[in-house]
């Protein structure tokens, strides 16, 4: 049996409890229950805080966790990544008054405010800059205004909340972050939890890829599979009408619109997309 644990509110959680039920396993639903046991799969699921996964995850208390890349840095506890998830993108980054040249240097001796003191710490310490790190558990942005902080370092998605308070990020991204799946750090996955790896990753490539069919001329055909060359080489079956035949490849699905103009200029025809629910790649 495998023990796994899910965001149980923010960001991550809705995305994380569809890809898995999209997967086969069974959901939370309306419940708050903090557990469940899917026994056909034989998976029980822990419904935790985002930044306490990766800390039950080394400790051993439970097999995989998904959180956010950040969350797991700033735990300290002793994961490695399993798998990247694809959604959940933000960075984490230092932010000061926007009216003010701010570098990383001019962080030395100053007072930092974040919800992520261990990562800002760690990364600090890295750079050889000493600063003084203010926890801070939510509204980090209002801290300078208030007086309690110089800067701050926080996740930023577009940018709005940041200019909402007059701030500006500077310095490079302290972390690119993302949903993960994390395990015990040393630890081999066993038979169990790859299968469910193997699941998770068949979702992630159905919402990347689509499939393409097309008519062609056979005698367009290599310029036409040049263009659509498939993941490992396209379907290709004859057509009752005379030198045509059908093909069928799965193309990157953010490139779909730009591969089929490209298709139709070689002479393809009934250019079609659609979607596919599981990809084992």
């Amino acid at each position: 049996m495998i023990k796994i644990a899910v965001p149980n509110k923010g960001a991550l959680s809705e995305a994380a409890s569809d890809i898995l039920h999209e997967a086969g396993y069974r959901g939370r639903g309306m419940t708050k229950a903090l557990n469940i046991f899917d026994a056909e799969n034989q998976v029980e699921f822990f419904f935790l805080r985002p930044k306490d996964i990766a800390i039950y995850v080394a400790a051993g208390h439970l097999d995989l966790g998904i959180t956010g890349r950040d969350l797991a840095q700033d735990s300290r506890a002793e994961v490695e990544e399993a798998m990247t998830l694809g959604f959940g993108g933000s960075t984490f980054r230092f932010a000061a008054p926007a009216d003010e040249e701010w570098t990383l240097e001019a962080l030395q001796d100053k007072r930092i405010a974040t919800s992520y003191p261990h990562l800002v710490e760690d990364y600090l310490g890295e750079r050889d800059i000493t600063a003084e790190v203010i926890r801070l558990d939510g509204a980090v942005e209002i801290s300078i205004k208030l007086g309690v902080a110089d800067a701050i370092a926080d996740v930023v998605s577009t940018g709005a909340t940041l200019r909402q308070h007059g701030l500006a990020p500077f310095a490079d991204p302290i972390v690119a972050s993302e949903a993960v799946v994390v395990k015990r750090k040393g630890v081999d996955l066993n038979q169990e939890q790859e299968v469910l790896l193997r699941r998770i990753n068949g979702i992630l490539n159905a919402r990347h890829y689509l499939m393409i069919d097309y008519n062609i001329d056979r005698e367009n055909l290599p310029a036409a599979t040049a263009i659509t060359p498939g993941l490992s080489g396209p379907t290709v079956s004859p057509l009752s009408r005379d030198g045509w035949v059908a093909v069928r490849a799965m193309v990157p699905r953010k490139r779909a619109n730009a591969l089929m103009d490209q298709l139709a200029e070689v002479g393809a025809e009934a250019i079609l997309a659609s979607d596919l629910r599981i990809a084992r790649i």
